[in-house]
Order: C-alpha cells, then sequence, then structure tokens
C-alpha cells in the first residue's frame, strides 16, 4: 500500500527534477487522454510548463482521446487545439513512425497506461517507436506507470513463433506482470531492439501493489477499460474477442459481462463449477448490447465478480470458461473468422492466444490446469528473465 506516503508516476519525476537533455531538445510524445498527473493534469500540458519544447504528438490505437473501438477502427491524423501540434496516428496509415517523422525530434516521450496484458496493444505500439527510434538514432524515453493487475503475478502461455501479430509481439506471457518501463526495458534487453531508452521511474510502487493501491484514480485508457477492475479480468476475457460469444461490447460492464444467446446458463455453470475457480463468483444475468456482437438481441450468460484479486487467475479462468462454451454448446460456439487487428489470415484466437497449439488443446477437451502445466517451464524462465529489468521490489 501507498496510502500515506509519497507517490509519483514518472511524468510527475521528469517534471519535477529534469535532465539536460529535457530543456535542449526537440521533443515528441506519444500518448493519450489518460496519460494524466495526478491531479488530472495532461502530460502534455506538464511538459510544456517544466520547459520542455514539444514539437508533435503521436497517439496509439482508439485514439488521442481514446474515443475509437476496437479491431480496426483506425485514427486519422489531426491537430490538438489545446497546444496547437499536430497529432500523428500510430493507428492508422501508419502503425509506427517514420523515419521522416522522428526526423523532426530528438527524444520519443512514451506516457501510456498499459493493463498488464499481451494483447493490449500500447504495448506493441511501444515496441514499434523502440525498434523504428532505433533505426533512426532517435533516443526513447518512457514516463512510467503501474500495472493495474501488479507485478507478482504472471500468467500464460508465451508468444510462439509464427504468432506475431499487433495484439502480440514479443515473447511474453497473457499477464506479463510488467510496468511500461519494465516492459521496455525487456523488449530492448531479450527482443534485440537496441534503442537508446531511458525509463524515468515511479516512487512509491511496489510489485504486489494493484491500482487501489496506489491510490490514484482510474482514468479510461480505452474505451472498453471503463475501471481499473476491467483490467482485472480482462487477459482471460480478452479471450472471447475470438469467438461468437459477447465479451460484454455494447454495455457498460464490458469484460465484466459475457454470454450469447444459445447458452444455457445452468448446464454452462455446472460444467465451470467442476473446474472449481478460485476468487470469481458467476452471477446469471442477460443483457442486449447495444452494438457488436448479438447486438439488440437478448444474451443469457454471466456477471464476473471478483471476490479475491489474489488468487484469481484471469487467463486460466478465460481458457475454462471457452472450454465450457465449446462443450456445452457445439453446434453454436464458434471460432470467428479473420480479419482480426490487421491479420488476414489466422484465426483470431490463435493470434489472441498466442500459439495454436492451445486452440488445439481446448478442442481436445483437455483439462485447462493440465493445458497451463505445459507452458510452466517457460513461463518460469521467463520471470527469471524479468527479475534483471524489474525496477520495483516486493
Amino acid at each position: 500500500m501507498v496510502t500515506g506516503k509519497r507517490f509519483q508516476l514518472g511524468c510527475e519525476a521528469l517534471a519535477d527534477c529534469a535532465p539536460e537533455w529535457f530543456f535542449s531538445s526537440r521533443l515528441g510524445l506519444l500518448a493519450n487522454q489518460a496519460s494524466v498527473s495526478q491531479s488530472f493534469e495532461h502530460v502534455k500540458e506538464l511538459i510544456q510548463r517544466a520547459g520542455g519544447h514539444l514539437k508533435c504528438l503521436f497517439s496509439p490505437q482508439h485514439g488521442f482521446h481514446s474515443e475509437k473501438q476496437a479491431n480496426m477502427e483506425e485514427s486519422q491524423d489531426g491537430w490538438d487545439d489545446s497546444s496547437t501540434m499536430p497529432v500523428v496516428s500510430l493507428y492508422g496509415k501508419v502503425r509506427e513512425p517514420s523515419a521522416e517523422m522522428l526526423e523532426q525530434i530528438d527524444v520519443l516521450l512514451i506516457d501510456l497506461q498499459d493493463v498488464g496484458t499481451r494483447v493490449y496493444t500500447y504495448g506493441t505500439t511501444m515496441g514499434l517507436c523502440m525498434e523504428a527510434a532505433a533505426r533512426a538514432g532517435t533516443k526513447v524515453v518512457v514516463l512510467d506507470r503501474p500495472n493495474p493487475i501488479g507485478g507478482e503475478l504472471m500468467e500464460g502461455n508465451l508468444l510462439a513463433p509464427g504468432f506475431r501479430s499487433f495484439v502480440g509481439r514479443y515473447p511474453i506471457p497473457m499477464r506479463h506482470g510488467l510496468t511500461m518501463g519494465e516492459l521496455a526495458l525487456f523488449i530492448r534487453k531479450f527482443c534485440g531492439v537496441d534503442c537508446d531508452l531511458e525509463v524515468i521511474q515511479m516512487d512509491g510502487w511496489r510489485r504486489g501493489d494493484y491500482f487501489p493501491d496506489t491510490g490514484l484514480q482510474w482514468v479510461f485508457p480505452s474505451p472498453n477499460m471503463p475501471a481499473w477492475e476491467t483490467a482485472l479480468v480482462y487477459p482471460g476475457m480478452v479471450l472471447l474477442e475470438g469467438t461468437n460469444v459477447s465479451e460484454g461490447r455494447g454495455t457498460t460492464l464490458p469484460f465484466h459481462l459475457f454470454g450469447a444467446p444459445f447458452i444455457d446458463q445452468g448446464r454452462f455453470l455446472k460444467h465451470v463449477s467442476q473446474f472449481d475457480p478460485a476468487g470469481v463468483f458467476l452471477r446469471p444475468v442477460c443483457f442486449d448490447p447495444v452494438f457488436d456482437k448479438w447486438k439488440g438481441e437478448t444474451c443469457f450468460g454471466f456477471q464476473i465478480h471478483v471476490t479475491n484479486r489474489k488468487s484469481f487467475r484471469p487467463y486460466l479462468f478465460g481458457l475454462a470458461v471457452i472450454q465450457a462454451l465449446r462443450l456445452n454448446h457445439p453446434n453454436d460456439f464458434k471460432w470467428l473468422q479473420p480479419p482480426y487487428e490487421y491479420e488476414w489470415e489466422k484465426l483470431p484466437i490463435d493470434i489472441i492466444l498466442g500459439d495454436g497449439a492451445v486452440r488445439g488443446e481446448i478442442e481436445s477437451g483437455d483439462d485447462v490446469r493440465e493445458i497451463e502445466s505445459r507452458w510452466s517451464a517457460l513461463l518460469q524462465d521467463y520471470r527469471k528473465k524479468c527479475e534483471e529489468i524489474f525496477l520495483y521490489g516486493a
């Protein structure tokens, strides 16, 4: 817990004690509307007030104002009226800055709120920026923010070769356990991205902290991440994006609700109960999405109530949910077909899972805990690597 003691975000640390390059360099900034200080001052204003010379802004998926929905809902380049600067979309005509763009700046600042999950694309966008910066000789500075679901627990299979995509570019598990700054260090050290990198650390965050422990107010980083609790269930419920079952988009509780018109709630619940999921309760509900899957139709499903966030394993739970859906509704449950996030050939579920073998194991009806055990050694190796770049202690 950081309550009662000093807490400082990376952007605040930069403004409070800026290094020499901050005043002498042409700065670019990758951010969105959630890139704010504890007093809700946007990072672009914080930088300008501290004397930095911002030349342009870059925006990730969902747009600079986090207004766009998911899956190839692109943003156009624009203009930020409040700062009289151009805004270059990195989720539109391009998904990484060009050499010409980087020629206009000396340092690229990155300040994005991640949610601790591999398929959330802000980590990929940061990595692509690092790759481009390495080629151009541009310095990258990451202004660090908390991992809202903590930095101790890590879950899932590592991204397999051949399954790289915009929702998974680096060999990390679904729940990666890193802050954005630590992820940047991981990419540089273990993924061959040799860019000039600096991380401005937070003060007061510990690996065991969940978002409420920071004392910060949650500012949604994308339209369907309205609360920090959404991030807690996201590593598992995002799997439903690869299926014809609603993950709650088009409702006020995205990823906390899931369902479809064909689900038999009693039969499904009986099956999932055999798995005995820890730290979670499923409450039967009905809902009518106003957009996305099953728009305007009544879905029978569940609301997810996390009763113990430390024992809850969202990725394992998500696998159990998908397996129960397939076994109980073999004629109605479907894998969605591409395209999905600029992948035109592989099934969406395969690039979300990051490994085609996992889908095969689910289809075979393998016990999900048995599936999990098959990647435990690789996950342990990943954690040992991460210990070399951890910036924050327990």
